[in-house]
Parts: C-alpha cells; sequence; structure tokens
C-alpha cells in the first residue's frame, strides 16, 4: 500500500470520477485507474462501484476512507513539522558548555539565538569539558562548547578562542596590588580548586607540576560560581578565565608572567552526526559574537 494509491482513492471519492480525479491530480487517468484497481486488489474488496457516469464508494469504501485520509494527514503533518523544523520554527537544540563560558561567553549568544527562534526548545547542559564530551559521545547533546585539545577519534572540534588564565584574588589579599606574578609563586598560595573533570583544574594543577610543586589546596570539587564566591569573600586565591573578573567587582585578576596560562576554547560534535539546521544556526549566532567581541578583528 502506498500513500499516492491513498491519495489518488481519496481524491476519486471526492471528485465522483477518474477522470475529474485525473484532471485534479494532474496526471493521467490510466495512472489513477491503475493505481485504485491495484490497492483494492491489495484489500481483497473493491472500494467503488463504477458506472460510466459516476461511481460511489461501497460498504469497504466507506469503511477505508476515513483511515485514508487520516494517513494521509497525518503524514501531510509530519511533512509540515519537518518543513518547520528546517525553517527553524519549530525543533529540539541540547548544548553543552563549562560553567565558566556559560557565566560570561555564552549567555549573550543564547539570548540572541532564542530571540531569533522563539519556537525552538533549548537546553543547556553545564559540566566539565571531559564530561561534556562523555555525553556527546552517548548521543546526549548536539554540540558542546569546551575547551580543546580533545583526543576523542569520533569528536570533530574546532578552535573558537584563546583566553588567558589569571590569578583572581580578593581586593585585600596579599598580592592584590601585583600586576603580574610567575606560577611558581602560587607555591604558598592557598587555592580553591574545581572539581575533576573540569579544565582549570587540570591546567593550573599542571602548571604547578611544571614549575615544580605542588600547590595548597584550601577548598576543592568547587563549581565556577562557588569558586568565585569563595576567593572575593578572601578565602583563597583561584586560577580562572580572565573573562569572569568583572573591573569593578570584589576580585582583582592578576597576570602570569610570559603568558604560560592560556586555554583554547572551541566546539565540539560527533564526526558522524552533521549539524542540524538548529544546530547550525547556533554555531553562526556563536561566531557572529565572537567576531564582535572587543579585540577581534
Amino acid at each position: 500500500m502506498q500513500l499516492h494509491q491513498l491519495r489518488y482513492a481519496v481524491c476519486v471519492a471526492e471528485e465522483g470520477r477518474f477522470t475529474r480525479a485525473a484532471a485534479r491530480l494532474h496526471v493521467a487517468q490510466p495512472s489513477v485507474s491503475g493505481a485504485v484497481a491495484a490497492l483494492e486488489q491489495e484489500l481483497g474488496a473493491p472500494l467503488f462501484h463504477r458506472d460510466r457516469h459516476q461511481v460511489s464508494l461501497t460498504g469497504a469504501g466507506e469503511v477505508f476512507l476515513p483511515w485514508a485520509r487520516q494517513v494521509l494527514a497525518d503524514c501531510d503533518a509530519g511533512a509540515e513539522a519537518v518543513r518547520d523544523m528546517l525553517g527553524l520554527q519549530r525543533g529540539r537544540l541540547v548544548l553543552g558548555a563549562t560553567p565558566s563560558l556559560t557565566t560570561n561567553l555564552l549567555p549573550v549568544p543564547l539570548a540572541r539565538f532564542h530571540a531569533q527562534h522563539p519556537g525552538l526548545e533549548l537546553t543547556v547542559h553545564e559540566a566539565g569539558s571531559q564530561d561534556l564530551v562523555e555525553r556527546l559521545e552517548r548521543g546526549e547533546m548536539d554540540l558542546a562548547v569546551v575547551i580543546l585539545p580533545i583526543d576523542r577519534p569520533w569528536v570533530e572540534s574546532v578552535d573558537l578562542m584563546e583566553e588567558e588564565l589569571v590569578l583572581a584574588v580578593h581586593r585585600g589579599h596579599e598580592l592584590a596590588h601585583r600586576r603580574s606574578i610567575r606560577v611558581a609563586e602560587l607555591d604558598r598560595v592557598p587555592l580553591v580548586m574545581f572539581k575533576d573533570g573540569y579544565d582549570l583544574r587540570d591546567a593550573t594543577l599542571a602548571a604547578c607540576r611544571q614549575a615544580g610543586f605542588t600547590p595548597v589546596l584550601a577548598m576543592q570539587g568547587l563549581e565556577m560560581d562557588g569558586a568565585l564566591a569563595l576567593a572575593a569573600a578572601g578565602a583563597a586565591a583561584a586560577v580562572v578565565p580572565s573573562s569572569v573578573v568583572a573591573p569593578s567587582g570584589p576580585l582583582r585578576a592578576i597576570r602570569f608572567r610570559g603568558g604560560v596560562l592560556k586555554r583554547t576554547i572551541g566546539l565540539a560534535s560527533r564526526k558522524d552526526r552533521p549539524f542540524t539546521p538548529a544546530g547550525q544556526a547556533f554555531v553562526d549566532t556563536l561566531r557572529d559574537h565572537l567576531a564582535k567581541r572587543p579585540g577581534q578583528d
């Protein structure tokens, strides 16, 4: 049973003649007659009483016609839903991002994307880069904004921008007067530390090891908001992206000499899953936002 057979049968019932149905469908009359006959043969019963001037539904036709109309209506509705999705009127987009990025980089492009496509259901998962990559592997997200590099053969990654890491301290901290600092000087500085799976934790610990020491951890297992709040309260210092330290806020950002602490922000997706129209639209919005940021060409 094929859709065109159902469509032809419904049209014949509505027009009352095969010739008029063929004209309405813009096909040859034998094509309509053949399709309806094949459908009747498959059903095992005639759908129409035929005479020279008019056709009318048989009992089987009266039973079958509402079902045929419903199938066609459902198919048309499904096609319309796909057209809406392609036109970004409806659909769903699931994004992943690290907490530091949802705090500073993504609010504007996310708000702009939602304003442009209010019919799309948008979900954002916050987690460390490693956790987000694992969720991508399980197919739980469409794409993720993460910290590179990612060493997974099934992941496609593209650089978006590079960001400097700084030491964030309370304005009353003993280092608050410094404009820059060497990583080795963190040897005796208590730090608040992010939880396992966060790129900021790995980057900080790796830099300290390379400088020849193990840092003093005042507290650990934190997310971005918690680390910033504790640093602002004077509990300890924190190594964070420069973008999350507001110039007029309670924290001061101290740069590391030589630019030794940086991170690369990138876009990750599965190689076997091309972007959906919604995904591509978000990527375009994000790239446009990055291009307009201060210091960008």
